[in-house]
């Protein structure tokens, strides 16, 4: 395997990882502004 093929492997998966988590905390930002406009309780 080339060193090119296997840099690109290995880092794809904390690229992934990063994604995954910045799509979390999206999602969970916006509940938290959608429950402070509306008085309620993130929990």
């Amino acid at each position: 395997m080339s060193e090119l093929a296997l840099t690109s492997y290995v880092m794809v998966w904390p690229i992934t990882a990063a994604i995954v988590l910045v799509v979390l905390c999206a999602g969970f930002i916006r509940d938290v502004r959608s429950a402070k406009k509306n008085g309620e309780s993130v929990v």
